[in-house]
């Protein structure tokens, strides 16, 4: 039986100083702050998630921040660039916000739909796209309320070393629907209202070079447990080389890299981000896994303070 993944869980990429990236994410684009922990792998660094209101999958973009690593290079082999969807009629007002901070941005078209193109602070290549489906987040922070805020995940663009082996991958491993090409991408689509576009640039180039400022991972979802114990025999038997399941505490997760060299994640659905926190509290202290809490007060000394702040 031929799987299909609902689309995209999460997005992971490395950034600089962690307060930047929090003013930029939360004071700019008006997300939530959901989960503040550190990396499982290496606990002296965040992990810092953001969402929409209730922290949904499909909405979560996650950070490693490390203020001295040294910048990246976008590439072949990474997602290029990260697509945020916004209610149908919001996107002047993301122009009109983006000129207010003094983010360089541009305006461009692709598949039919109007993009405003920009970067983070730390060099990631962002854009914004009005489209009508998927719910309004119902979370409002400065001037940014329900009616434009960002919903969550447009999709992204894939740069592969081989596209058509990442093609293959979308397709008959992922399950995801080629739907149209145009110019150097071809667009794939799936189930879910959003976080369900994805362009894969059909032309190699130069390879990434990972650091601050480019896209770790990107992760798909999987329904539950369950299910994702049948994604990982099922990515096994599709001849990609797929790791153990590993909990991180919100979601457990396996991980391979495709033959264009993108590392691509399943992470379940649940349980999500407020098993730990109350949905009200959600992102406001800084959480740690049961193995690093013995060592939270030296964890606290070592990590840099952070606050989220109201920049309007």
């Amino acid at each position: 039986m031929k799987k299909h993944t609902a689309g995209i869980h999460h997005i992971t990429a490395i950034v600089g100083h962690p307060q930047e990236n929090i003013d930029f994410y939360a004071g700019v684009l008006g997300l939530r702050l959901v989960k503040q922990t550190v990396n499982f792998d290496d606990p002296g660094t965040y992990h810092l998630y953001f969402g929409d209101k209730g922290g949904k999958p499909g909405t979560i973009i996650t950070f490693f921040p490390w203020p001295n690593a040294y910048q990246g290079r976008i590439g072949d082999g990474q997602v290029g660039v990260t697509t945020y969807v916004v209610p149908e009629g919001a996107l002047p007002f993301w122009v009109n916000r983006l000129a207010k901070y003094s983010i360089p941005f541009q305006k461009a078209e692709r598949f039919g739909e109007q993009v405003i193109q920009f970067d983070d602070p730390h060099g990631l290549h962002i854009e914004l796209v009005a489209r009508a489906k998927g719910g309004h987040n119902e979370w409002s922070f400065g001037e940014v309320t329900p009616e434009v805020a960002i919903k969550g995940f447009g999709g992204a663009t894939l740069f592969s070393s081989h596209p058509e082996e990442t093609a293959k991958v979308l397709t008959e491993v992922m399950g995801l629907e080629k739907v149209a090409t145009e110019g150097d991408y071809t667009r794939f689509t799936s189930s879910a209202e959003i976080g369900n576009t994805v362009d894969l640039k059909t032309v190699a180039g130069q390879g990434g070079q990972m650091g601050v400022g480019t896209v770790h991972h990107i992760a798909w979802r999987a329904q539950d447990n369950t299910d994702h114990l049948e994604w990982q025999e099922y990515v096994m038997n599709h001849g990609q080389h797929v790791t153990e399941v590993k909990d991180r505490n919100y979601f457990n997760a396996i991980y391979f890299r495709e033959p264009g060299e993108i590392l691509f994640e399943i992470a379940t659905d649940p349980p999500g981000f407020a098993h730990d926190e109350t949905p009200e509290t959600m992102g406001s202290q800084l959480m740690l896994p049961p193995q690093y809490e013995q060592h939270r007060e030296q964890l606290e000394r070592t990590l840099i303070p952070i606050k989220v702040r109201e920049l309007d």
